[in-house]
């Protein structure tokens, strides 16, 4: 098997707005530059050691989608109403980084800067990630 190294990746589940939302499915990545929400913490996600591939940095992946909710009592919701049924236009913002590396003080501000009521940021277990020798 090829040489592999331990990693962890961190997912920012991220609002836009729906003319970022527009340009995106558009083929429009570049758009997401733009947007006031994501280019907050995509800048966070670009520090280091987030994204760092040795020879490539500021790795960030993209992903485009919709998330649902309905906000219950005592929420304060960035998007729609308490009690009704409301959907996002959303990007999954992924950064890969070594297994071993303390991320607490990255995590500690992408909550600060993230709009929503509960943001959603997950962590994930490590895993093995191939690499080229």
């Amino acid at each position: 098997m090829s040489e592999s190294r331990w990693v962890r990746d961190i997912r920012v589940y991220c609002p836009v707005a729906p003319a970022t939302f527009a340009a995106l499915m558009a083929g429009e990545a570049i758009a997401v530059e733009d947007d006031p929400t994501a280019a907050t913490l995509l800048a966070i996600l670009r520090t280091s050691p987030l994204g760092d591939f040795g020879r490539y940095r500021e790795v960030v992946e993209l992903a485009i989608g919709y998330e649902g909710f309905r906000p219950g009592e005592g929420a304060v919701p960035t998007l729609g109403a308490v009690g009704q049924a409301s959907w996002s236009p959303t990007v999954i913002l992924t950064a890969i980084y070594d297994a071993e590396a303390n991320i607490s003080a990255l995590a500690d501000a992408l909550l600060a800067a993230h709009p929503w009521d509960v943001p959603v940021i997950a962590v994930s277990e490590p895993y093995r990630l191939l690499v080229r020798g």
